[in-house]
This record gives structure tokens, C-alpha cells and sequence, in this order.
């Protein structure tokens, strides 16, 4: 039974299925169209909400942060990009692990790939309706309170009204207790929903359903948009710098530069989406890697120069606020460029919405081409040239939970998903030098032979850890071995792969580049805390049930093995 979990597909193999069983999608996206689409993935929430919590926390030498958040997503944009140039198909890291390590680990990347797009749609969504909410609001438009959240909050500023009082309510949690009292009700229960989440999430798995030239253009479009405001905003902000602003340039030295770096690094996030077009575009081998590294290039400017422009109009204590760019202009008296940027902080929202909707419905129709879940939603729409059924799935997967929970939650966990999906990848670029299957990427991660770097790498590691950290070496060794093992496995864990990989890489060679996509990616993975860890593997095993229950069973690799031994 473990040949038959860990069985692998050729390259022939997956590139013959794609071929004969993907029912023609349009062939559409070129070179720009895929830098645009990564860019409308990247440049997101992130740089209109926690950029600001960033500069408070760090100064302006988070923008030194950016530089190397995007240095470290290029190891595993790097290993995408060499996937992407040998099995140039749909699936994603499904696909490369289905090569790479067989059928139970590509079911596994691609369960948890649903929490990267998915998922993380569901926070994108309501983090829409809020800038939505906050862009009317700013026009005189006064959306009633019941229709603007999930029912969660309200109920909750009910019950701490009950216990504590109006006077001691913060102002938030006051306009939830609005929305729980003008609700209307029926049995006496309050209807509260977030309308705007759901129907953004309509609208988009709507254009994402009609056509993946439609859903071009608007990304084309909307990326246009926001990244001609950002420039506005770099271009314009620079007559309002103060250079004294920029000093001290590290304020809470570097601890509270790295305090920032698990929300920098998501704003970096989605350059892997583009993977998901690879058989829609016109030629996926030579334009998804290059697609890959220039979004990746060009945000970093972006982002760098933003940083630098935020944190020399006002000073960084005044950043820690929800719209940055927007309180910048209307803290230097700006207040129309104040209200330009809110509207496009909603447009620039809406992008990222429209590629990660784009994303999950390709993922399934991957796996349902390889008989991992049910066949329908393999199915092409024969006028839109779309994976159909599954663009309404993921429409309604997305739109319920928007509309009426609370996804706070789900930020972290959606991070987990996303960092264990780039670690396989990495792991996978490694399979594949060792295999030889390298020898057919027409695009390869630069070879740095790691023999010897990646041990010398843990050494001075452990050595700066013990110079630089004292103190937590101390607070180790007074918490006994119990508690270090129930606290502190995460960091273990990190420092054993490495320890491991240290070994494996003086015996095996291994590429510098791919081992330290890997580490850095688990390092930030153990940042996250245990409790997202445990959640993750529940939603892992619930995963292994529906892949033993279906999939394994309907599988099309293991069918046709066993025909060849009847």
C-alpha cells in the first residue's frame, strides 16, 4: 500500500493528461499579463493596512525589512519558477509535488493550498468590506450597521455591554453593539451578516467564471490603477519629507524591525498564484519564471520606496493606523489625495480578491483530472473556456463563510498553509537536481553547491544565538525539559531540519538556494505559534479522509498501474 500512496506521475505523463483531458483552456497570457496578475496577488491589503503596523514597530528600517523579505521570497519564487519550466500545467504545488514525492504528499500540498487561496479569500473579503464601508462613509453614504459585519462581533459587544457598560466600550466594539440593537430579528435572534463580503465575492467568482480574458483585463486594469496612485503617492509625498523623520532610523533596534517580519513577508505573497495560469498562457515555460521574478522585483522598489516616503512625512509613532497612506496626506492637510488613495485601497483589494479566486478553482481542476476528487469539477465550460463548477464552488466556499463568521483566526492558519506548500516546493527542487529530472527545466534555480556552506551556516548560527541571546538561553534552561518541549518544539524542530540538511548537504551536495528557501520559510512557519500548528494538522487529517475515502480509490494513476499488472 505505501508504493501505491507514494506513487509519482512522469512529466510525459502529467503534460499527456493536461493535453488530452483539459479540454482546451484559452491560451491567452503573455509575459505582461502574468507580471500584472502577480502584482494584483502582491500588492494587496498589505500595502495600504500593515505597512503601518511595520513603521511603528520598526522605524524607517523597515524598509530594509522589505529588502530582505523580498530576498528571501526569491529562493522560492526561484524554485517555482523551475517547476513552472519543466511541468508547465495547472496545479501548482500540487502538480510539482505529485512529480516530486508522489500522490499522498500532492494531496496533501494540494488540501492545504486550499487554505492559501481559499481561505485566505474569505479574510480578504471582509477586510474588502471594511474599506468599502470606510470609502462610503467618506462620500456620506451610511450602509446600515447589521449589514457591515460578521454576527460574531456583535454578539460579542452585546455581552461586554452587559458585563461592563457602554462607558468603558471602545469605540469599535460601540458600533457593533449598534448594528446587535438596530438589527431586525426574527424569533428574536439579530440578522447580522457582512453584505459587501459576500457580494464582492460574487461579483469577482462572476468574472473569474465568464472568461479568463475578461478577468485579464480587469486585473490589467486595476493593477494600472494602484500602482499609478502608489507612484502618485511616492512621487508626490516626497515634497512633504522631513529627513529629521528618518532619525533614529532604528528605533527599537532590530528586535523591533524582526517584530514585523511575518506581516512584511505576506505582503510578498501571491507571485505562486501565477502558476495556476500556466495553461492558459501562450508560453508557460519561458514566461512564468520571468514573470515571476520581475512582479517580485518591481514590488520590492514599490514597497521599499513607499516605506521610506511614509516614514519621512510623519514620524513613525504616528503609523500605527488602519489606512497609512491615506493618514500621511491627511495629516500633512492633503485631503484629497487622502480620499484618492481610500478608493483605491478598495480597488486594489479587489485585484488580489480576483487571482486568488482565479487560483483555487484551477487547483481542484487539477486534482479532479487526476481522479482525487470528483470529476465534475474537471469540468471546462465550453463557451467561457473556464474550469466551471469549480469557479462556483469556490464562489460559494468563499462567499458563505464571509458573510457571517469571524476569520481573525484564519490569517495565521491561512500561513501556515501557504509556508508548508513553499517548503515542499523547495524540497522538491532538490528531488529534482538529485533525480536528474533538472536536466529538463528550461529554467534552473543557480546552482550553489551547499556542502559545506549550510553546516557552517548552523554553526555561526548557534554561536550568535548564544552571544546575542543570553537571556533567552537562560530562560531555557530554568523552564525544565517538560516545558521546552511543550513551548518552545517549533524552534527545536527548526533547528534539528537544520541540523539535518546540514548532513544531507555535505554528503548529497545540495543547491544552496532551494535548502535556504526551506529554513527560512520554517522559521517563519514556527513564528507562528503551536496552537495554528495543531489546527493546521487537524485540517490535514480531515484531508486524508476525504483522499482515503475518494480519491485514493478513484485515482487514475493507481487504476491504470493496476490494469498494466492484470
Amino acid at each position: 500500500m505505501a508504493n501505491r500512496l507514494f506513487r509519482k506521475k512522469s512529466v510525459d505523463q502529467i503534460l499527456s493528461d493536461a493535453e488530452h483531458g483539459g479540454s482546451g483552456l484559452a491560451k491567452v497570457l503573455g509575459v505582461r499579463d502574468l507580471v500584472s496578475l502577480g502584482i494584483a496577488a502582491i500588492v494587496g491589503a498589505g500595502i495600504f493596512s500593515t505597512i503601518g503596523l511595520a513603521s511603528y514597530n520598526g522605524g524607517p528600517a523597515v524598509s530594509l525589512l522589505f529588502v530582505f523579505v523580498a530576498f528571501a521570497c526569491v529562493f522560492t519564487a526561484l524554485s517555482y519558477a523551475q517547476f513552472a519550466s519543466t511541468v508547465p500545467v495547472s496545479g501548482s504545488a500540487y502538480t510539482y509535488a505529485y512529480v516530486a514525492f508522489g500522490e499522498l504528499f500532492a494531496w496533501i500540498i494540494g488540501w492545504a493550498l486550499v487554505l492559501e487561496y481559499a481561505v485566505s479569500n474569505m479574510v480578504v473579503a471582509i477586510s474588502w468590506s471594511q474599506y468599502f464601508v470606510s470609502m462610503l462613509e467618506g462620500f456620506g453614504i451610511h450602509l446600515p450597521k447589521w449589514l457591515t459585519m460578521a454576527p460574531g462581533y456583535a454578539l460579542d459587544a452585546h455581552q461586554k455591554f452587559l458585563e461592563v457598560g457602554l462607558d468603558k466600550m471602545e469605540s469599535i466594539d460601540k458600533v457593533a453593539l449598534q448594528a446587535y440593537e438596530t438589527a431586525p430579528r426574527i424569533l428574536d435572534m439579530p440578522i447580522i451578516f457582512d453584505l459587501p463580503a459576500g457580494l464582492i465575492t460574487f461579483f469577482v467568482t462572476w468574472l473569474v467564471y465568464i472568461g479568463i480574458k475578461e478577468s485579464r483585463k480587469a486585473s490589467n486594469f486595476m493593477v494600472l490603477v494602484k500602482v499609478g496612485i502608489i507612484l502618485a503617492v511616492i512621487l508626490g509625498g516626497i515634497f512633504f519629507v522631513k529627513p529629521e523623520n528618518w532619525v533614529p532610523f532604528a528605533p527599537n533596534g532590530l528586535g523591533g524591525v524582526m517584530s514585523g517580519v511575518a506581516a512584511v513577508f505576506f505582503a510578498f505573497i501571491g507571485f505562486d498564484s501565477i502558476s495556476t495560469t500556466a495553461e492558459e498562457c501562450k508560453n508557460p515555460q519561458r514566461d512564468l519564471p520571468r514573470a515571476m521574478i520581475y512582479c517580485l522585483l518591481i514590488c520590492a522598489v514599490l514597497y521599499v520606496a513607499i516605506t521610506l516616503v511614509l516614514t519621512g512625512m510623519v514620524n513613525y509613532t504616528e503609523l500605527n493606523v488602519k489606512d497609512p497612506l491615506a493618514y500621511v496626506f491627511q495629516y500633512v492637510g492633503f485631503d484629497h489625495m487622502a480620499g484618492i488613495i481610500s478608493v483605491t485601497s478598495v480597488i486594489a483589494i479587489t485585484s488580489a480578491l480576483l487571482v486568488f479566486q482565479l487560483a483555487q478553482p484551477r487547483i481542484w481542476m487539477t486534482m479532479s483530472r487526476d481522479g482525487l476528487l470528483w470529476k465534475k469539477f474537471a469540468t471546462i465550460h465550453p463557451k467561457y473556456k473556464t474550469p466551471s463548477f469549480a469557479t462556483i464552488v469556490t464562489g460559494i466556499v468563499v462567499a458563505v463563510p464571509a458573510l457571517f463568521f469571524k476569520m481573525d483566526f484564519f490569517v495565521d492558519l491561512t500561513s501556515v498553509g501557504t509556508f508548508f506548500a513553499f517548503i515542499l516546493v523547495c524540497c522538491g527542487v532538490l528531488y529534482m537536481d538529485a533525480s536528474g529530472l533538472s536536466k529538463r527545466s528550461k529554467f534552473k534555480v543557480p546552482y550553489v553547491n551547499g556542502k559545506y556552506i549550510v553546516g557552517i551556516g548552523f554553526i555561526i548560527g548557534v554561536i550568535l544565538v548564544y552571544q546575542f541571546s543570553g537571556e533567552t538561553v537562560s530562560h531555557w534552561m530554568e523552564m525544565g525539559s517538560a516545558n521546552i518541549l511543550l513551548h518552545k518544539s517549533l524552534v527545536i524542530f527548526f533547528w534539528l531540519t537544520w541540523l539535518v540538511l546540514s548532513y544531507l548537504s555535505f554528503k548529497h551536495n545540495f543547491s544552496l538556494l532551494p535548502v535556504m528557501g526551506i529554513l527560512i520559510n520554517l522559521y517563519l512557519m514556527s513564528e507562528l505559534g503551536a496552537s495554528n500548528w495543531i489546527i493546521f494538522i487537524l485540517w490535514l487529517l480531515a484531508g486524508l479522509v476525504i483522499y482515503f475515502g475518494y480519491g485514493y480509490k478513484h485515482s487514475k494513476l493507481r487504476n491504470r498501474e493496476e490494469e498494466k499488472t492484470v
